[in-house]
């Protein structure tokens, strides 16, 4: 009993001590305006702030404004080859001043176009398919393809492909019409070298869809088709366009879709499924088999299996909450960021997203009606940044 009396004084009096040690540093302490020795260095705390854009700053007016009396519309996609190459698909252009319209009132603030640009009066079904340079400046406007669109949905090239080719989507939900089309472009944009579905026929057989949403490419060519407006089914094609084998249906149960929105395939072949309309993520493997179901994701409208700084990841951006999701293989969620508005940086709709080898992000917003670049913050933690999509080695 003395030895734990002992022990326990001992204890107190070290403490004591190392108190008291404290108090006299804290005292020793020079107030903020006194001199200080030559060479000691100075503590700098940032105050403030919200860490508002994540691991990211915006880039001011990216991209460019291409007129003064016309604004965005509904802007669907958004591709970068490279910092110095980027893509944009927008459904046309919008008269300023902004038309009178229901979505332009109220809560969402003036001057905010929220439905396609064809719903607008006075549009123009110009600079639908645009390319950018690395400070925003628009480098092309593909006018001689004007006639293939009538809702521009998606853009994406395959990282495996050693010709590089364009690949573009037209398609819509069930409340508007689409040319149901699947478009192969050369890389400098002036042949079509492939071409799936009838325009403006709708079906749900091996070679017309449904309003198709996204793309997904395996690396010996072989690419899936998320057929998900209408039929709520992924397609599987080789690389000639010929049909392979399709799963899912429309519905609710485990399998099904309703929006099948976005696909993506991981380096173990694995398929995920942003199944858009149940707020989902479902996994299958190769065969069509389902795998897991990843819930409670409220609105997943882009997905993308990425090589990020601490490996392998899947990335959700959502359009209803205006975040962007990381999550591990296993569904497990990480980390997000984002926040909903219509000043820069903030997100409103975020309907397609990609990134380039400098790490920047970009963005496809069909709600806030623009495309944005934004690039990784200095000090931001690289775990943080969205990085390279699966199989994009570098800069082209």
């Amino acid at each position: 009993m003395k030895q734990v009396n002992r022990l326990a004084s001992t204890l107190m009096g070290g403490a004591l001590l190392i108190a008291i040690a404290v108090v006299v540093a804290s005292g020793q302490q020079k107030p903020s305006g006194a001199a200080r020795p030559a060479g000691e260095p100075v503590a700098t705390v940032e105050k403030g702030g919200e860490d508002e854009f994540g691991p990211y700053e915006p880039v001011a007016n990216w991209p460019q404004p291409l007129s003064k009396e016309w604004t965005w519309g509904r802007t669907g996609g958004v591709w970068a080859e490279s910092p110095d190459r980027v893509f944009v698909l927008q459904t046309g252009e919008i008269p300023l001043p902004l038309p009178k319209h229901p979505a332009n009132t109220g809560l969402w603030g003036a001057g905010i176009p929220t439905y396609a640009a064809v719903d607008f009066p006075g549009t123009r079904h110009t600079n639908q398919f645009l390319v950018f340079g690395k400070d925003g400046k628009l480098i092309e406007s593909v006018e001689q393809w004007k006639d293939l669109w009538v809702h521009p949905h998606s853009i994406k090239m395959n990282p495996y492909d050693p010709e590089h080719h364009v690949w573009a989507l037209d398609g819509r939900s069930e409340s508007g019409e689409c040319a149901e089309q699947i478009f192969k472009f050369t890389h400098d944009l002036k042949k079509v070298v492939m071409k799936l579905g009838e325009y403006k026929v709708q079906g749900d057989d091996e070679y017309h869809f449904g309003g198709p949403t996204d793309l997904a490419f395996f690396p010996n060519g072989d690419f899936l088709v998320a057929d998900g407006y209408r039929n709520g089914r992924v397609v599987h094609y080789d690389k000639n366009g010929k049909f392979v084998s399709q799963f899912g249906s429309k519905g609710t149960g485990p399998g099904q879709f309703r929006q099948v929105h976005g696909v993506a395939i991981d380096s173990r072949g694995r398929i995920y499924a942003a199944d858009r309309g149940n707020g989902r993520i479902q996994v299958f493997d190769q065969s069509g088999k389902l795998l897991e179901i990843w819930p409670n994701i409220r609105f997943p409208d882009d997905i993308a299996i990425t090589q990020d700084a601490d490996g392998e990841h899947l990335w959700v951006a959502d359009g209803d909450t205006s975040r962007f999701v990381k999550y591990d293989l296993n569904g497990r969620m990480l980390y997000h960021f984002g926040a909903f508005g219509t000043q820069p940086g903030r997100f409103w709709g975020i309907h397609r997203f990609s990134t380039d080898a400098d790490g920047n992000l970009y963005t496809a917003e069909v709600y806030g009606g623009r495309s944005q670049k934004l690039v990784p913050r200095k000090g931001a933690d690289p775990n943080h940044i969205i990085g390279q999509f699966l199989g994009f080695k570098a800069a082209r």
